[in-house]
């Protein structure tokens, strides 16, 4: 997953190893690393403390880091919708810092695979991914803590995905922060399930192995037309300030339609399927099995079904 302190992820588009640059890196290390940082651990991984920092970004004054932000983890601002103040250039035209983390992509930068057969990425971000939810998964936590019951948190429920593919992909705080269906389909049920909220960075894996099934997450229950069941689990974070569901469950998706987004923080989606519908891309696989997450774009191909 890691050497030393970096981060490795395979940027599938440049077809090479790079090495994450970390926002917030000192933090983690600190609250997860330290001695004093573990004592304070209970705080900091707390729904206040979360809260209370997530608000300071809906501010004015913090929208003063956004150009600064930009610059230094060179985002393609480009790709991105202006913010409130249309009038400004791009840089200078989000009110809040947290309105700059929501942006959305302008249009046509981003398209779903139209094939029925391949699934689209359901978030810009980091993934792992594996063809079995089994007991000897040991990427990025150890096997028990991947298990459908934990990460669904209700047992009837967790029978259909019991054995099932699996992938989790982790967003940066750099990156774009909605994330969306992956298929056509409708919502059977949907639910929170209360806990934490700690960091999702390798590093705090490395040092708490449970943080899946200890995070605040919600939980829905999908029927997709071309990959059967899937649990679309949104775990939060440190620093999130909250996980916003926009779009209307109780009417039907189709592929690409935007879900939901994470208010301020880095934090990951997983999704877990029945056994033996779908499989995750062979290059997803192949790197997961060297502890190293793949980049991939929204909307490109994460899986295929059987």
């Amino acid at each position: 997953m890691s050497k030393g302190f970096e981060i490795q992820v395979f940027n599938r588009y440049a077809n090479k190893i790079e090495i994450e640059k970390v926002y917030g890196d000192g933090m983690v290390k600190f609250a997860y690393g330290n001695p004093v940082g573990r004592m304070l651990g209970p705080v900091i991984a707390s729904k206040w403390f979360s809260r209370f920092y997530g608000n300071t970004q809906d501010s004015p004054k913090s929208a003063k880091k956004v150009a600064p932000f930009i610059r230094n983890f060179h985002i393609r601002i480009d790709q991105y919708k202006k913010g409130s103040f249309t009038e400004n250039p791009i840089e200078t035209s989000y009110q809040s810092f947290n309105e700059f983390f929501i942006r959305e992509f302008k249009e046509g930068q981003r398209t779903f695979t139209p094939n029925d057969h391949e699934m689209g990425a359901f978030a810009e971000a980091r993934y792992f991914g594996h063809e079995n939810m089994t007991d000897d998964l040991t990427i990025p936590v150890k096997g028990s803590m991947l298990r459908a019951l934990d990460l669904i948190g209700n047992r009837e429920l967790a029978k259909d995905f019991t054995g099932g593919p699996l992938m989790i992909a982790r967003l940066c705080p750099v990156d774009y922060h909605r994330y969306h269906y992956p298929d056509h389909g409708k919502t059977l049920q949907a639910f929170s399930v209360p806990g934490d909220l700690h960091s999702v960075n390798p590093l705090a894996l490395k040092y708490r192995q449970d943080i899946f099934i200890k995070n605040e997450r919600r939980v829905a229950i999908l029927e997709t037309e071309h990959f059967g069941k899937l649990a679309y689990i949104e775990v939060g974070a440190t620093c999130v300030g909250k996980i916003v569901q926009s779009f209307d469950e109780a009417g039907p998706f189709k592929k690409g339609d935007e879900k939901g987004y994470f208010l301020f923080g880095g934090s990951t989606v997983v999704l877990c399927g029945e056994k033996g519908r779908w499989a995750p891309s062979a290059d997803i696989l192949n790197n997961t099995a060297k502890g190293i997450e793949t980049y991939i774009r929204l909307g490109d191909v994460v899986a295929e079904n059987h």
